[in-house]
C-alpha cells in the first residue's frame, strides 16, 4: 500500500502506485492516478483529471489539476499530465487543459520546476526544462527541451519557447523565441545565442557553427524572415552534422504563431 501520512485524504477512487508517498494534510481527489515512486509531500490538492508518473518530487503547498482561470471553461472533462523525474517546488501550480485546445496541459520528464511558478490550460512543456521561481506561463504556450525560463518571468499565452532556448530574469516574453536564441528584457530583445548551454550539452563545434550561423542570419544580416528562412533551410546542405538543429529552427520558424522575438 502508498505510505500516506494519517492526516491526508485521498479518495478511496484515486489510483495510486504503491510505492508513492503522500505527506500531511494533502488532499488527493478521486480522478487522481500517481505512478511509481513519486513523492507528493505536505499540503498539497492534486485533483482533476490529473495523471502523474514515475520518481517525480512534488513539494509541500503545490496546486495541481485545478479548474483552468478561464472564463470559457464549462466544466469539461480535461486533464493534466505529468511524466516523470520532475522536480516541483513550493506553491506551484498547474492548470487543468480547456475544451478550446488539446483539452490537456502537459508537463514531460526530467523538468526542474522551482517555486510559485504558475502552468496555465493548455500548456505544453517538453522535457529537461528549467522554470525558474515565480516563472508564470500563460494558456497555450508551448516550451520546446532543454528551454530555460528566467525567474519573475511572464509569458504571454499562445507564445512558443524553442528547444534550448533561453530567457533571462523578470523578462516579458509576447512573442515566439526561436530555438537556441538567448533573450530577456522588456520589451524583451533577442542578445545572442545560448552557446554556453549548447556546449554543456554536447554540442560539438559544428553544431554551435551552424547556430551561430542562423542567428547570423535572423539578427544580423538585415533580412527579412522569409528570406532568412530560405537561406537558413539551405544551410543544411553544408552543414550535414547539424541538419536537425536546422530543421528544428525551419519547422519552428515555419509554424510561429505570434511573430519572433527580433
Amino acid at each position: 500500500m502508498p505510505t500516506i501520512h494519517p492526516t491526508a485524504i485521498v479518495d478511496p477512487r484515486a489510483e495510486l502506485h504503491a510505492s508513492v508517498t503522500v505527506g500531511p494534510y494533502t488532499l488527493i481527489g478521486p480522478q487522481v492516478r500517481v505512478g511509481e515512486g513519486t513523492t507528493i509531500g505536505p499540503h498539497c490538492v492534486i485533483e482533476g483529471r490529473t495523471t502523474i508518473g514515475r520518481d517525480n518530487r512534488i513539494f509541500q503547498f503545490c496546486s495541481l489539476g485545478a479548474v483552468p482561470q478561464d472564463k470559457k471553461y464549462g466544466g469539461e472533462p480535461t486533464a493534466l499530465e505529468i511524466g516523470d523525474r520532475n522536480t516541483v517546488r513550493e506553491f506551484c501550480t498547474f492548470n487543468l487543459g480547456t475544451a478550446q485546445d488539446s483539452a490537456v496541459t502537459r508537463l514531460g520528464s526530467d523538468n526542474w520546476v522551482m517555486a510559485y511558478v504558475h502552468v496555465a490550460h493548455d500548456v505544453q512543456l517538453g522535457d529537461q526544462i528549467v522554470l525558474a521561481n515565480n516563472a508564470t506561463l500563460a494558456g497555450h504556450v508551448r516550451v520546446g527541451d532543454w528551454a530555460v525560463v528566467g525567474g519573475l518571468t511572464g509569458v504571454h499565452q499562445f507564445v512558443a519557447i524553442g528547444a534550448h532556448a533561453m530567457v533571462g530574469f523578470a523578462s516579458a516574453v509576447s512573442q515566439d523565441v526561436p530555438p537556441y536564441m538567448l533573450v530577456d528584457g522588456n520589451p524583451l530583445a533577442v542578445r545572442g545565442y545560448n552557446v554556453e548551454g549548447l556546449r554543456r550539452r554536447g554540442f560539438d563545434a559544428a553544431r554551435i557553427a551552424a547556430v551561430k550561423q542562423m542567428h547570423r542570419l535572423l539578427y544580423r544580416d538585415g533580412l527579412t524572415l522569409e528570406q532568412a528562412r530560405t537561406k537558413i533551410a539551405a544551410l543544411a546542405e553544408g552543414a550535414p552534422e547539424a541538419r536537425a538543429d536546422i530543421a528544428l529552427m525551419t519547422a519552428f520558424l515555419a509554424s510561429a504563431r505570434r511573430g519572433i522575438a527580433r
